[in-house]
């Protein structure tokens, strides 16, 4: 079993007593939805045992927003405590990665929760969704393997690692068994773990062997099309994983540490070029240095509030640092970044938007986003208290499942929130969907009596016909809109043309006698958004194709609901800036910020980015942002300047 401590708050002797008695349990939290994409995961998570000293061979976690300066969560105490099998009942020298799934997997050795490294022969196997609730499998390895000889009845297993072969598509466990008989032998041995990383298939066998005693780790990892091996302070390289032919180090490589080294590892700097290489260095301090060709090493500014001995760095995206503040504490001085764009982890677009009277919160219902030829089925809902820090909620609807009209193509969605005679609230979402058995794009709408649902669909489109007049074009985009005049409801819609209609008093169809097609000139394509300022009715949406680079805003505004546009001479309220690599921006909602006068944000999309390039499918691997518009004295709409 795993043990969590329950809180940072309590006592630090009492959290001692909890790890050391084991007071434990399973906790095995379920997987946050969605997993965040790799360039949203900007923080960093240090996973490790601290320096020695009785009773410290459990795991600790500290945190950093740069990679470079950590802090220690908990106040330093374990997070992480093993009872094992084997009642020894400690942990060390804990290995951090990411799953390919999102996912994460830790490694570990099993020893005494006291300085006894003889009883060090057991493999940790752990996993986790949450980084909070863990799973474990303790693989004893003189019972498991015992083929393998063992000098004097004793086998001591150190420092594992994990690396995902692609060639193979499974995880490659690599960890270093001594050997002692007078002195080291020791030999870094590698097997495959299973696909569901609780046990390993087949027997190790030797990746690579050093009769150095000044150092037992190897530490893996791929660049440049090759493999490279840190081994203490010499680096070796080859072009296959395993098994491999490691070569000699390379005549320039050069770590600069006086002392010798162990427990080494390397990380990436999300976002940039540069890795990180850090170690343990044997007069008992850290070292740390930035590469950028695995090759030259400089050492950088680099800290840490704590003092491990073994420990290994993951990048995890901002939702999942907040999760781990939430359960173990902000430590003191830990700054914690403003909110930057994008707004939501992972891929999303088309972001409709709402501030509840109900539960004076703000959602975001967006296109599930990443699926060629946008072929999402499903919609989830994001919720803010201050439209900075956004969490996500749930899944509300699915096509096919919750919505049997339609199979796919769940795409841009709105939704109003509407009081009811009786003091209570109806929620109306309307959304797009494919017709089943001929695919046609039409709008639908699903009623809730709450922001996050359940959503019941109606069974039908509540759009599924063109305007007359209309012979292109799609039944796309919707956007519902209340007439702060009138008291009356709207919906506005359409791909290749812009349409708008009245809403029935039921809010689940269009009154056709009011059905009216505008003309907002040759730039419309698609995305209305209608508000309403100052007397004034701002009709704005999106020009180009959401897969062009060029895809952006322009506004006209007009003196009612369904009333003729007058479009100004320079009307962009946003468009790309490919200096800074923005592009795409637009299918936009314009949202008042709540309890204001006049402060409005723009929610919109753009082109996600990769590793510093745009990634392939800009069109449907989308972010979602907010950004601050602002109205000149003349009511006209000041170009918005998109931020990073």
């Amino acid at each position: 079993m795993i043990s969590r401590t329950p809180s940072a708050r309590l006592p630090k002797f009492l959290l001692s007593a909890l790890c050391i008695l084991a007071v434990a349990f399973a906790a095995v939290a379920q997987k946050p939805y969605p997993v965040p994409a790799p360039k949203d995961r900007t923080c960093y998570l240090f996973a490790y045992t601290p320096e020695n000293s009785p009773g410290q061979n459990s795991v600790c976690f500290a945190v950093s927003t740069d990679g470079r300066h950590f802090f220690a969560l908990n106040s330093g105490m374990p997070v992480i405590y093993v009872k094992t099998p084997s009642g020894i009942g400690g942990i060390r020298e804990p290995y951090l990665m990411r799953a390919e799934d999102g996912g994460f997997f830790m490694l570990a050795t099993e020893t005494s929760p006291f300085n006894t490294p003889d009883s060090q022969c057991g493999l940790l196997l752990m996993k986790s969704d949450d980084l909070i609730g863990w799973s474990q499998k303790t693989i004893l390895f003189p019972e498991r393997f015992p083929g393998i000889p063992r000098i004097r009845d004793f086998l001591t297993v150190a420092a594992p690692h994990a690396i995902y072969d692609p060639a193979e598509k499974k995880y490659l466990v690599y960890l270093t068994l001594v050997f002692r008989n007078g002195g080291n032998n020791n030999k870094v041995y590698g097997v495959y773990a299973n696909d569901k990383f609780t046990d390993l298939e087949g027997e190790p066998q030797i990746m690579f062997e050093c009769n150095s005693t000044r150092t037992m780790e190897a530490a893996v990892i791929p660049f440049g099309g090759k493999y490279h091996m840190f081994f203490g302070k010499d680096k070796l390289v080859s072009d296959t994983l395993f098994p491999g032919k490691w070569t000699a180090p390379e005549p320039d490589f050069k770590l600069e540490s006086d002392s010798f080294v162990e427990g080494s590892g390397t990380f990436p700097l999300v976002n940039t070029d540069k890795y990180v290489f850090m170690a343990y260095r044997w007069d008992k301090q850290w070292f740390f240095a930035e590469t950028t060709d695995m090759k030259t090493f400089s050492q950088g500014d680099f800290s840490l509030d704590f003092t491990p001995r073994r420990g290994s760095v993951v990048a995890i995206a901002r939702s999942e640092l907040d999760a781990l503040l939430k359960i173990w504490g902000r430590p003191d001085k830990f700054e914690l970044p403003a909110q930057h764009n994008p707004i939501i982890e992972a891929f999303y677009a088309d972001p409709g938007t709402l501030y509840a009277e109900k539960t004076g919160k703000y959602y975001i219902y967006p296109t599930h986003d990443g699926f060629p030829g946008w072929g999402g089925k499903d919609f989830q809902v994001f919720s803010s208290s201050d439209l900075k820090e956004w969490k996500f909620e749930r899944t509300i609807l699915t096509l096919g499942e919750d919505v049997k009209w339609s199979g796919g193509n769940a795409w841009a969605p709105c939704i109003m929130e509407r009081r009811q005679p009786d003091g209570s609230y109806k929620y109306y979402f309307y959304f797009c969907g494919a017709l089943k058995g001929d695919g046609r794009k039409c709008i639908g709408c699903a009623v809730a009596d709450d922001p996050l649902g359940p959503f019941i669909d109606i069974g039908r489109p509540v759009i599924d016909f063109k305007p007359e007049g209309v012979r292109g074009g799609q039944e796309i985009d919707p956007d519902v809109f209340h007439d702060p005049v009138s008291g009356k409801y709207y919906l506005y819609w359409g791909n290749g043309y812009m349409a708008g209609a009245e809403l029935a008093d039921d809010m689940l169809r269009v009154k056709r006698e009011t059905v009216k097609v505008f003309r907002p000139g040759r730039t419309f394509r698609e995305g209305t958004n209608v508000i309403y300022r100052g007397g004034k009715y701002y009709f704005s949406w999106s020009v180009d194709d959401t897969g062009s680079p060029n895809y952006h805003v322009r506004y006209a505004t007009a003196d009612s609901p369904l009333g003729d546009l007058t479009v100004p001479p320079d009307n962009v309220v946003i468009e790309k800036d490919p200096a800074r690599g923005i592009l795409g921006t637009g299918h936009h909602q314009i949202l008042k910020v709540h309890g204001t006068d006049d402060e409005w944000r723009i929610v919109y999309h753009r082109f996600a980015w990769q590793n510093g390039r745009v990634m392939d499918g800009p069109g449907f691997h989308r972010e979602v942002c907010i950004d601050k518009l602002e109205f000149n004295s003349d009511g006209s709409i000041k170009k918005v300047v998109p931020t990073l």
